[in-house]
């Protein structure tokens, strides 16, 4: 009588967890507590002879291990850029890859943003800023927060490009998986709006156009 009561303790803990995985309001919390489900799970399916609920929660345990180190590794980058490193490396896996040829419009000022862009190869110009971005460019960004979601400059290829893109729905996610990330946008967002505001104060000075 102890072995089964202590089987359908186990039992009722690994419940206990599933239901607390359900009220998780952010992955890495849910994925820590799903893992100690599998645990608790896989002993209670041993123990009790119940082996394809140990066989599903075996299956289970290294899949949410994995998730779960991948949104370790994700904070870890994130938090790095809100520190002040803001390299976009840790955005590419997140992306998708497009090649475009030079002269191809990206977005036009005015157009709905619903994506941003990391410049992976050659070069996008920004029309009315009259501005190069190159290799390692986040542009498209300030559409992003802007009020009415628009674009606030035209982007030109100004050679063939290779660019990841990330949807906005994609951002949103990961600002609500970790508010880091939202955080080192407001960054990028804030830095890019300085330094267009210090090179028309230049522009302005020394007269051109």
């Amino acid at each position: 009588m102890a072995r089964i009561g202590w089987v359908e303790a186990v039992g009722y803990l690994a419940s206990l967890l599933v239901l607390c995985a359900f009220y998780m309001k952010t992955m890495i919390p849910l994925r820590c507590v799903a893992i100690a489900s599998n645990v608790a799970f896989m002993t209670y399916g041993l123990a009790g002879g119940l082996y394809p609920v140990f066989v599903l929660h075996v299956v289970l345990l290294p899949l949410n291990s994995f998730r779960l180190i991948q949104m370790l590794s994700l904070v870890r980058r994130v938090r790095a850029a809100s520190a002040g490193h803001m390299s976009t490396d840790w955005l590419i896996p997140l992306m998708t890859r497009h090649g475009l040829e030079a002269g191809r419009v990206l977005f036009r000022k005015g157009d709905p943003a619903d994506s941003m862009y990391l410049i992976l190869e050659g070069s996008v110009r920004l029309v009315e800023l009259d501005l190069a971005m190159g290799p390692g460019a986040l542009i498209g960004e300030i559409g992003l927060f802007a009020p009415d979601n628009r674009r606030t400059a035209t982007a030109v290829c100004a050679s063939d490009v290779e660019i990841g893109a990330i949807t906005d729905q994609k951002a949103l996610q990961l600002y609500y998986q970790n508010p880091a990330f939202g955080f080192s946008l407001f960054r990028l967002v804030l830095q890019r709006m300085l330094e267009n505001e210090r090179r028309q104060r230049a522009q302005a000075v020394t007269g051109q156009p």
